[in-house]
């Protein structure tokens, strides 16, 4: 039997990247995925991979800060698949700048986005998800965070402000649910470096100071213990363990992916 057999999953920022690899790997435990992303594009052909692996898939386009896409996300969901067991909030923007070259306009879409857009969709699950019975697997929230979100991050400190907002809004959340008696998890992941157009954006910074491209991959693999970077499946393998009935004790948690980073 599969892991997530029979369960509903609804994945943001799930057309390309981590978000895709997240998707795919929930459909092959046996979940039905609601493939979400604001490129149509991109979220097609994550569907489109589903398929051919033989899973089951529906893309909708959505705008993770637009509380009426999430009301309409998760009524699709209810709709086509008859509930919402699983929600992973992964769709996130990042910025390289200086603290005192950042706009007001920089900071509010990182905030709107990686934060507010995670805010939204635990709310909206958990009108969807509270009553799941109490016998029955808990719900699964699980968002995507950063090590970042776990120590400073020179150059980006508000993308580092944004993902320890969504440390902190994981763990609050979790204890609220808890406490109001709601059979639902909530916890987050912090991925370390991985190689996704984001991690391009990572290496650009370190090329701009003057190494080459070899030079700046060499330099940020050799940050992490593993020696290498991490890939989507890294990523997706965690969380769907936090999807699973595998994780039943843990609530609140933080499921560090890092190869090592933060360990130093």
């Amino acid at each position: 039997m599969n892991r997530v057999d029979g369960k509903v999953a609804l994945v943001t920022g799930a057309g390309r990247g981590i978000g895709a690899g997240i998707a795919r790997r929930l459909a092959e435990a046996g979940a039905r995925v609601v493939v979400s992303d604001l490129i149509e594009e991109n979220g097609h052909r994550t569907v489109e991979e589903i398929a051919s692996a033989g899973g089951e898939a529906h893309f909708i386009a959505r705008d993770v800060t637009d509380e009426a896409g999430w009301e309409s996300a998760v009524a699709e969901a209810e709709r086509r698949f008859g509930a919402l067991n699983i929600l992973v909030n992964n769709a996130g923007v990042y910025s390289y700048a200086k603290l005192e070259e950042m706009t007001v306009e920089d900071y509010r879409r990182l905030m709107d986005v990686n934060v507010m857009g995670v805010f939204l969709g635990i709310k909206h699950a958990i009108r969807s998800m509270k009553n799941t019975p109490a016998g029955a697997d808990a719900a699964s929230i699980v968002n995507i965070s950063s090590v970042a979100g776990l120590v400073g991050s020179p150059l980006s400190g508000i993308y580092s402000a944004s993902k320890g907002a969504v440390r902190l809004l994981t763990k609050s959340a979790a204890l609220e649910v808890a406490q109001l008696g709601y059979n639902i998890r909530v916890n987050s992941v912090h991925p370390g470096l991985i190689e996704t157009d984001m991690a391009t954006q990572v290496l650009d910074r370190w090329m701009s100071t003057g190494m080459s491209d070899n030079a700046a991959r060499q330099f940020v693999m050799d940050q992490h213990p593993i020696k290498r970077l991490g890939g989507p499946v890294d990523i997706a393998a965690g969380v769907l363990f936090l999807a699973s009935a595998d994780s039943a004790f843990m609530t609140g948690a933080e499921l560090v992916i890092d190869g090592g980073w933060t360990a130093r």
